[in-house]
Order: structure tokens, then C-alpha cells, then sequence
């Protein structure tokens, strides 16, 4: 018979064998591909929305400068609905979803309690929402007659241009500094939860789809304005600069 030393024994060898074995043996391929990992989501999220809106934003700026020039060079060449509709667009998802209903209810309140540098640029943001919101109101105004008279021309023309040049820089500010502020405010719980806050809200405001409605639908809006004015990245190519002296 075996001896319980021995016994002992060999089991510790023969558990010890297995367990080098394991070490250097390949585990098998799963029977189904493994998905890769997932990247940090943190930096997707009502950030991320904020500035992708902002876009959207960018691209009524740039309709605004186009229709400007062309109202002091040819005035009958501005289709008056074109303008109409970036106005109205400007009022519906500019202002009263991303600026009432996102920065000024949940953004601006929280950076102003976090202190700091960018709490100081909310007070110039609401006035220049503000005044945004008084110059939409006559653009939408002075547009949805259906013709431009020529005593509005040159006013219209300088409250566009004064419109785009107040929200490029208005815009730019939030994106590199007060919206930064405000992510850096928060935990990444925090962060995630805001972003759901916002999808609930723009699911809310444009339908079942929120996200399709709002951001899509804006989109497909300002693009179709593009197209009417002709306006296309290979149109907006800069000229040549004249050679150095």
C-alpha cells in the first residue's frame, strides 16, 4: 500500500506539473470573435453634442455672410424663403433647444457655481444670446414677405454680418473654454448622466427619434439652404493670394 507521505507527495508534484503546463500552453481561440474593447466613452457624450450643434450653427453663419454680399451686390438674387427658413432654423434649434433649453438651464447655471475663468464669459454669453434672439426676430421678420425691399437692404446686411461675426466668436468661445470648464467640473458618473439628461431632452423636444429629428433634421435643413444658394466647399475655395512683393 501507499504511504500517506508518499501519496502527499505525489500529489504536489503532479498539481505542480499541471500548473507550469497551463502557464505555457496557448489558450484555445474563442469559438466566436471576441469583440475588441470598447474605448473610454467619456468624451462622447453632451459635450460632444454641444459642439456637433454648434456646427450646425456654423453653417447659418456662413449662409448669413453669403446672403450679406449678395444683398449689396444683387439684391433680387436672394431667394427671401432661403433666408426665411436659416432664420427660423436659427430660432428653433439654436435658441430655444440649444441655448435655452441646454446651456442656459444646465451648462451656464453649473459653471458659474464651479468659479473660475469661464465663469466670468457666462454673463457676455446670455447677452449675446439675447441679442441673437432680437436680431433672429427681424431677420425672420424682414425675410418672410417674400421680397426684400430696398430700403432693408443695407440694414439686413449689417445685422447678418453682425449676427455671424458675434456667434463665430461666441461659439468658439464655448467650445474651447466654457464647455472644457464644465466637463472638467464633473465626475464621469456626472458626465454620463448629463449626456442621457440631453438625449432625454432632445427626444422630448423633436420626437420619438430625438436624436434623428433634432441633429439629423437640422442638418438636412441648413443643406438644403446650401444648395439653393449654391454654396458648396468647392465654391468656397479661397483665391490664389497675390504673390509676395
Amino acid at each position: 500500500m501507499t504511504s500517506p507521505e508518499s501519496r502527499r507527495l505525489f500529489l504536489t508534484v503532479a498539481g505542480t506539473s499541471a500548473a507550469l503546463a497551463a502557464c505555457h500552453t496557448k489558450p484555445r481561440p474563442p469559438s466566436e470573435p471576441t469583440a475588441p474593447p470598447k474605448e473610454d466613452d467619456e468624451d462622447v457624450g453632451a459635450v460632444e453634442d454641444l459642439m456637433r450643434e454648434h456646427g450646425v450653427i456654423r453653417r447659418v453663419l456662413v449662409v448669413y455672410r453669403e446672403v450679406a454680399s449678395r444683398l449689396r451686390l444683387a439684391p433680387t438674387s436672394v431667394p427671401a424663403d432661403s433666408l426665411h427658413r436659416a432664420a427660423t432654423l436659427m430660432q428653433t434649434f439654436a435658441e430655444d433647444y440649444h441655448e435655452r433649453a441646454l446651456e442656459e438651464t444646465h451648462l451656464f447655471p453649473a459653471v458659474k457655481k464651479a468659479g473660475g475663468a469661464a465663469a466670468s464669459l457666462v454673463e457676455p454669453l446670455l447677452a449675446q444670446h439675447q441679442r441673437g434672439r432680437e436680431i433672429t426676430r427681424y431677420v425672420a421678420g424682414i425675410s418672410q414677405k417674400g421680397t426684400i425691399g430696398s430700403a432693408n437692404v443695407e440694414p439686413l446686411a449689417r445685422a447678418l454680418e453682425g449676427f455671424a461675426r458675434m456667434y463665430e466668436m461666441h461659439a468658439a468661445q464655448e467650445d474651447t473654454v466654457v464647455f472644457q470648464a464644465w466637463k472638467e467640473a464633473m465626475s464621469k458618473k456626472q458626465r454620463a448622466e448629463m449626456g442621457e439628461l440631453f438625449e432625454d431632452i432632445e427626444h422630448k423636444t423633436f420626437g420619438k427619434d430625438g436624436f434623428k429629428d433634432g441633429f439629423d433634421d437640422a442638418c438636412d435643413k441648413i443643406a438644403a439652404i446650401e444648395r439653393e444658394l449654391g454654396l458648396t466647399l468647392e465654391g468656397l475655395l479661397a483665391p490664389v493670394p497675390p504673390a509676395a512683393p
